[in-house]
């Protein structure tokens, strides 16, 4: 599969080089925010990374290849199609097979960055259980690529709309180390902190490193959760959140909002509901992952 893999000159050389490279999702680009407003952002957490003296890789699908890096035409194509495929690992062959452009989600991604020999992402939260998935068996392939993928995933935890105390059980089911960055608490995306706690707290980047050495050294297989709080400026108080939450499923529930409909639906509702609070957050969150994994990525080459 290597042989449909193109880097830009920035990426290949580093890793030739063995600097630290970090890879980045691209579903945020195509589906997370507006244009202009998207390539803004892109640039702006690729800049972070490379102000951490590591190297920015972020990850699309196009022509039948899979991008490691993207130019500023790459970009600039992906924040403006039309119909860019959110891509998981269900759909990833039939993207490039099409050659179609293809946003990568936190699974895809993480099969692409092991396969460029990439070990760090980042990301601004994981998917996970959803809320009444032991009726519709709604769970994000995100868990089961980080049960089987050797790359570690530094977000702001999980996104607070969805079952984060199964999202937990899914990860300690299948062996997935749960950190948290500098916290005992496992942050839900928008706040900092929420009802449950991570498995384990390491406080500096060559922590990570070097359980991340040891994990994959000893053989066992699958990616870790490095979940990094959003910062506390930028931080939700938690039970209002909760509370926004709570109402926007009811909203999608009377409205007969299903399937795949709900998340962005649910979004959409916090978003409002928040007054545009959350995608202040949502920045500032993907923003300080970047820093995090960064500096985590350049322990892990040099450690």
């Amino acid at each position: 599969m290597k042989h449909l893999v193109d880097y830009t000159q920035e990426v290949k050389e580093a890793l030739e080089s063995g600097k630290a490279v970090v890879a980045l999702e691209s579903t945020i680009i195509s589906h997370g925010m507006p244009y202009p407003e998207n390539v803004k952002m892109a640039k702006e957490v690729e800049q972070v990374i490379r102000e951490n003296e590591a190297v920015p890789a972020t990850i699309a699908l196009m022509d039948g290849r899979i991008k490691i890096g993207l130019t500023d035409e790459d970009l600039e194509l992906l924040a403006t199609s039309q119909n860019v495929r959110k891509t998981s690992r269900r759909d990833l062959a039939y993207v490039l097979s099409e050659k179609e452009i293809g946003a990568t989600t936190v699974a895809t991604t993480m099969i692409c960055a092991e396969l460029a020999g990439i070990q760090v992402f980042v990301t601004g939260g994981i998917g996970g259980v959803h809320r009444g998935a032991e009726t519709t068996m709604d769970i994000s392939a995100d868990l089961e690529e980080l049960a089987q993928t050797n790359v570690a995933v530094i977000c702001a935890g999980a996104k607070s709309i969805l079952d984060i105390g199964l999202t937990l059980e899914y990860l300690e089911t299948k062996g997935v180390p749960v950190v948290g960055y500098g916290t005992d608490a496992f942050p839900a995306f928008y706040s900092a902190t929420s009802q449950f706690k991570s498995n384990f707290r390491v406080d500096s980047p060559e922590q990570v490193a070097e359980m991340l050495k040891m994990k994959w050294g000893m053989g066992l297989q699958g990616g870790a959760v490095i979940a990094n709080p959003i910062p506390d400026e930028s931080s939700l108080d938690e039970k209002e959140i909760t509370a926004i939450i709570e109402d926007a499923l009811q909203q999608a529930e009377a409205q007969g909002v299903k399937g795949k409909d709900v998340t962005p639906f649910l979004l959409g509702k916090v978003k409002e509901l928040t007054e545009g609070k959350s995608l202040e957050a949502n920045i500032a969150l993907v923003m300080n992952n970047a820093r995090v994994g960064a500096e985590i990525a350049k322990a892990y080459s040099t450690n």
